[in-house]
């Protein structure tokens, strides 16, 4: 498992690097269907914490093949809560080592559109589970998808209003 992981890892690294350098007409029109998740996300500025953290985790490359992949991205005022939650004045103030775990937690494998979604648990990239809620919205664990659906050609993208931090504890949804 540690192996799939670290094989994830460095595909993410790679096509994240290659995908910031890509400035498709996809992007220029609004539609995202030809674009990947990653070209997605660095063509929208409420998104840019998110960009820099990944890219500062090193973990560019996975999203951007082919996948599928269905990443709960939260903005950037979700990252500014964290920060003042922490106590830290942003990206720059964690290591790789603390961003990687919470970034492979907003990513599950498959594209999951919001008519396939139940209440249920489901494993992220970095094995721990999310608990999906759909009592009141929707919610993954305690955030709330505030957009949903956008699709790219290698997955789908549910915009969350707070960052999603594993519990220490293996097996535990926040």
């Amino acid at each position: 498992m540690k192996t799939v992981k670290q094989f994830f890892s460095i595909v993410l690294v790679a096509v994240l690097t290659v995908g910031f350098a890509f400035n498709s007409e996809a992007k220029k029109s609004g539609d995202t269907s030809s674009s990947t998740v990653v070209e997605i996300a660095v063509s929208n500025p409420d998104f840019s914490i998110l960009v820099e953290a990944v890219t500062k985790a090193d973990l560019a490359g996975a999203l951007s093949a082919d996948g599928p992949f269905t990443v709960f991205a939260p903005t950037n005022d979700a990252f500014s809560s964290l920060f003042k939650e922490l106590g830290v004045n942003g990206v720059s103030d964690l290591t790789a080592e603390q961003l990687t775990p919470i970034l492979t937690y907003h990513v599950v494998s498959g594209k999951v559109m919001s008519s396939d979604l139940s209440n249920t648990s489901v494993e992220t990239l970095n094995g721990k589970k999310i608990k999906v809620d759909l009592n009141e919205g929707v919610k993954i664990n305690d955030s709330k998808v505030v957009a949903a659906d956008i699709a790219g050609k290698n997955g789908v993208i549910h915009v969350i209003d707070k960052v999603l931090v594993p519990a220490e504890k293996s097996g535990g949804c926040n």
